[in-house]
């Protein structure tokens, strides 16, 4: 196919007068940015250009002149243009427009300061080897269990990670106490990063069911039974607890339940307990063994065994105590509607008709408009408003609002304190809570970074510097979280405001924004989000689910395999908790070693395949 040359050129130069254009238009927020952000912001701006306007024309056209595609130009974009123009020129038979080492210069220069904006983020160098570094979530152990911290560090664990939704500043304080004992042995620094959780929005309480505990036989496939029920009865003077059990026992769990002191002392092994349970149904069970602590009875039969049922024996009889009632679900059917109500209501799945359920932020539940979807439970349920209007009755629900939803996606049970997501409302919330702010001044003094939730907009993380600069924590790292549809939309003015704390980086939480953008739009969106982060120059952690099998069960899926090649993009990784995190961080380091070789960032690179010799 025969390119006009000079189209190309004048293509080319179009372009580069809109990146001028565009440059002088955003130089306020340019310039507001600290002096280490001032050429990542600038090149923001020049990637933000263009992608905001169809290329595949020009693209196809350099591709054809054996010239770049700009697949690759996310870290220096004027530079990779220039180029492009030098190298036409040249096809063309002319002297090149761009001095050659100031391009040169430029490119090798974005990848420079990437490195530096990430070493200073995390305060520390990775391990050598280690193409990403890599985060570990702690769990509550390792607030108690300084070896299991020390296995982490030696493992690889290069940053370490927890969560502000879960615990307090006690054990906060102990986890990273253990964290800094087990970097100092090991010989290395280990940065901490803190989350802040954010506004949640869940669903709000639904009433107990009755007090019923079902006491279960295991049948074979033939129905036959191979393991008893078990009853482990307990005088109600002492703690209720879990039954003592050999280890590798087989059958179902041993239900633990509370008796009369009478009854338990007159027990006997090989007498016989007889009930009646909830459904009428009468059932005995053999006494096998008894101590200080219990007693254990088996049976043949399975017992719904109620609050208050009565057990009996031919000497005595006692009524069961300490059944705790069943945590009862709604089951929605694509179909059916829900209320969802802003007032603090209690929801009875019994009480027929639709059900209201309360929402934890009455705040969400005024700004929902017709039309707007109301996802559940991480998708599991969704859900499309029909009506909003105010709720009848008395002067306690004046002011209350409800919303009607339609489910579209149903089938699934909906418990107290699930998740909602609602990704077409502009929520009237701040990104920080009361609680967050709390957290925040102890993260300033202990920690070296806070990962922000419920970022939406530019206004959302100027707030958010303001605490830091309330606090006089210029100095801590932070990260914001990028996890919602407006966060998307917005991000270039997002990465502008993030870029005036010199310290600063981003994270994608792959979890939430594919429940409100949904699985398709989440095959190009992280791709979209790591450009824009490179283009920034501001290292990037990715999030969620990353080897979370592995780390469970300790052996990896196939597809997680091929996200951590992908993942490994990003200057760093977070892994969630799990039995086997250590085999997992492993594991990522191996990957890593071999990916180092074979990629920097979305630029491939072509090492020696040995396989092919």
């Amino acid at each position: 196919m025969q390119v006009n040359k000079q189209a190309v050129l004048e293509a080319i130069e179009e372009l580069l007068d809109e990146l001028d254009s565009q440059t002088l238009h955003w130089y306020p927020e340019i310039r507001a940015t600290a002096p280490t952000h001032f050429v990542g912001a600038r090149n923001l701006v020049h990637y933000t250009t263009l992608r905001t306007s169809d290329r595949r024309g020009l693209q196809g056209n350099l591709e054809s002149l054996g010239a770049t595609r700009l697949s690759t130009a996310e870290p220096a974009v004027k530079a990779r243009l220039q180029a492009a123009h030098n190298v036409v020129s040249a096809l063309d038979g002319r002297s090149p427009q761009f001095a050659e080492e100031d391009v040169a210069d430029a490119i090798v220069g974005a990848d420079e300061l990437l490195e530096q904006h990430t070493e200073a983020l995390f305060g520390t160098e990775a391990l050598p080897g280690d193409s990403s570094y890599i985060m570990v979530t702690l769990p509550i152990e390792a607030a108690y269990d300084q070896e299991l911290v020390a296995r982490l560090v030696d493992s690889g664990m290069e940053l370490a990670r927890i969560n502000c939704a879960h615990d307090g500043p006690e054990v906060w304080k102990r986890m990273i106490d253990n964290v800094r004992a087990a970097g100092k042995a090991a010989g290395r620094y280990i940065p901490i990063s803190m989350d802040l959780a954010g506004p949640k929005i869940r669903t709000g309480r639904i009433a107990p069911g009755p007090a019923v505990v079902r006491v279960r036989v295991q049948r074979d496939d033939a129905g036959t039974v191979i393991q008893p029920c078990r009853l482990w009865m307990i005088p109600e003077d002492q703690e209720l607890a879990e039954a003592p059990m050999a280890e590798n026992t087989l059958g179902r769990p041993i239900v633990s339940v509370h008796v009369s002191r009478e009854f338990f002392d007159a027990l006997e092994v090989g007498e016989t307990v007889r009930v009646v349970d909830a459904r009428g149904k009468k059932r005995k069970l053999g006494v096998i063994k008894k101590d200080s602590e219990g007693a254990l009875a088996e049976g043949q039969q399975n017992i719904y065994l109620q609050l208050g049922a009565e057990l009996k024996t031919e000497k005595a009889k006692t009524a069961v105590g300490a059944v705790p009632q069943v945590l009862q679900r709604l089951r929605p059917q694509t179909g059916d509607r829900i209320v969802l109500t802003s007032a603090d209501v209690v929801c009875d799945p019994q009480a027929g008709g639709i059900p209201k359920i309360s929402c934890t932020l009455p705040e969400a539940v005024r700004a929902l408009e017709v039309g707007q979807q109301v996802l559940f439970d991480d998708g599991a349920i969704a859900a499309k408003v029909v009506e909003i209007r105010k709720a009848k009755g008395t002067e306690a629900t004046a002011g209350t609002v409800e919303a009607e939803l339609l489910v579209t996606r149903g089938g699934a049970k909906l418990a107290e304190y699930k998740g909602i997501n609602l990704p077409d409302t502009e929520l009237p919330l701040p990104s920080l809570t009361e609680e967050d702010e709390a957290a925040l001044a102890f993260v300033a003094e202990y920690a070296d970074m806070a990962a922000v939730s419920f970022i939406r907009s530019r206004e959302d993380v100027a707030y958010v510097l303001e605490k830091f600069h309330e606090l006089g924590a210029d100095d801590l790292g932070l990260v914001l979280k990028i996890e919602t549809i407006p966060a998307f939309e917005n991000l270039t003015t997002i990465l502008l405001e993030g870029m005036r704390h010199a310290k600063f980086g981003v994270m994608l939480a792959r979890g939430d924004l594919a429940v409100e953008m949904g699985f398709a739009r989440m095959a190009e969106v992280p791709g979209q989000v790591m450009a824009m982060v490179e283009a920034a120059h501001v290292p990037l952690i990715i999030a969620t689910q990353v080897l979370e099998s592995m780390a469970k069960s300790g052996l990896p899926t196939r597809a997680e395999i091929t996200d951590v090649a992908w993942a490994l993009r990003a200057e760093c990784i977070m892994l969630n908790k799990g039995p086997h995190i250590p085999e997992a961080i492993a594991i990522l380091r191996e990957i890593g070693v071999k990916m180092d070789r074979s990629q920097r960032k979305n630029r491939m690179l072509l090492h020696h395949v040995r396989s092919w010799q």
